[in-house]
């Protein structure tokens, strides 16, 4: 009877992770998808945009990836909140996430526009910075747009509805890609405007996202318990500090892990246009996985931030672990895919076949760090659920920096691998982090309870 029981609280972890996890992955393939169309699109107008596009999505991938990291230090809060029925608390946290990462986005699109002013000592193909700039310069002004729905975005998940910032995403998406089909290649009278009429609709479309959101929980009864705590005059300053002491380290950790990549894209860049067309394609393509096993991984951290929130750390420890066996299921399904296309998939996004022949050479390391990418994404989250974050910092500057960057200029400099080695090391950092992440979150647990 006893193991019966256990079987069906096993089996509940795994119905409310995917309940939570499944929209959240849906509005994860919104993102994807629009990932892909833009390749697509850029691809086949100019190789050379689609060289150039590899290095400004490379760039800002960084700062959103490292925004978005930030934003999560709002999930365990109104987790927490949610988990013990304090609705109009948790409406607070909203207001004070809006401010916190009003502020982030603005630093972060300083720094970025710092970045482009020396833009040229980078070491990209001059023929390139003609493309570059402007499309830069588009993407720098939709920052504090991604900052802001990315505060409601991470609320709407906390509080268990998933299937908001899915639909929301869903759209938004759908009208970027619209937006590239018309701007991109000069349909129905609208100007051919290539790379930069990409990034003209990704700013209209993420300000609409926003727009949308900010509509939702204004004018819908489904957030009236937590409108009343958000309309309240003031800010608390607790809230207000622990977003940050959350934030900030996780989004470090975020920032640390996509520096590994961005990084290797300026190496890459050393190599040739040929080269950094092939990385985009492959960054678009494991963004695909990423973004996939992140969808779960999130629902991992509303799950045991919930648990948290009743200081069960039985269900803690349960749920992290339910989490990890879907990741690593859905991390086999995608290898396998991806390794019987392997051969195809350059064609998809480009007619260059010197470019698609580097794609397929560096299939191999991207198959090789799958699991360790589900590894890390799993703890990651789970200790994000749990607010132990800041040990995240270290873990990820040793994986990434210490381990993962030398080592794919090793490969691809000293042994001359040339992309294939700086790719090479990517399995290494992604799977040390994902080992230490575990290990913190297991002794973290086995304390508690």
């Amino acid at each position: 009877m006893d193991e019966t029981s256990h079987q069906l609280k096993e089996r509940g972890h795994y119905k409310a992770l995917l309940f939570l996890g499944i929209p959240i992955v849906v509005g994860q393939l919104g993102v994807i998808l629009l990932s892909f169309a833009d390749t697509l699109m850029i691809g086949h107008h100019s190789t050379l945009e689609l060289g150039a596009s590899s290095f400004v999505n490379n760039v800002f991938n960084l700062g959103i990836i490292f925004s978005t990291g930030f934003s999560y230090g709002l999930t365990p809060v109104v987790g927490e909140l949610y988990g013990t029925r304090q609705f109009a608390a948790a409406g607070r946290a909203l207001k004070a996430s809006l401010l916190a990462n009003f502020l982030v986005g603005l630093l972060v699109t300083l720094i970025l526009y710092i970045l482009y002013l020396n833009i040229e000592h980078l070491g990209q193909p001059q023929e390139l910075l003609p493309l570059i700039k402007p499309y830069y310069v588009v993407l720098l002004m939709s920052m504090v747009f991604i900052m802001l729905f990315n505060a409601f975005k991470q609320f709407a998940d906390g509080i268990t509805d998933t299937k908001t910032a899915m639909w929301v995403l869903l759209g938004g998406n759908l009208m970027n890609i619209i937006g590239n089909y018309f701007l991109i290649y000069g349909k129905w009278g609208a100007p051919e405007l290539g790379l930069l009429g990409a990034g003209i609709s990704t700013l209209v479309s993420r300000i609409a996202m926003l727009l949308v959101f900010i509509w939702i929980f204004f004018r819908t009864n489904r957030f009236m318990s937590y409108r009343a705590g958000f309309l309240r005059l003031g800010i608390l300053r607790a809230n207000f500090r622990r977003l940050n002491a959350l934030g900030w380290p996780i989004g470090l950790q975020m920032g640390m892990e996509t520096a590994s990549f961005n990084l290797s894209a300026i190496m890459i860049g050393w190599i040739g246009t040929y080269a950094l067309a092939a990385h985009q394609i492959m960054c678009t393509i494991s963004t695909f996985a990423f973004l996939m096993y992140y969808g779960m991984g999130a629902a991992v951290a509303v799950r045991v931030s919930h648990f948290r929130g009743q200081n069960d750390w039985v269900n803690v420890r349960k749920a992290a672990y339910a989490g990890l066996r879907i990741i690593l299921i859905m991390a086999f399904v995608l290898s396998v895919i991806l390794f019987l296309f392997r051969n195809q998939m350059g064609g998809w996004f480009t007619d260059s076949k010197e470019v698609s022949a580097i794609v397929v050479s560096l299939m191999l390391p991207m198959l090789l760090y799958q699991f360790g990418d589900g590894l890390q994404i799993t703890f990651a989250n789970a200790l994000r659920g749990i607010s132990d974050v800041k040990p995240m910092m270290w873990i990820a500057f040793v994986s990434y920096f210490i381990i993962s960057l030398p080592a794919g200029y090793f490969f691809g400099f000293v042994l001359h691998w040339g992309a294939m080695g700086v790719w090479m090391a990517l399995p290494f950092g992604l799977t040390s982090a994902g080992i230490m992440f575990w290990l913190r979150f297991k002794i973290h647990a086995k304390r508690k309870e």
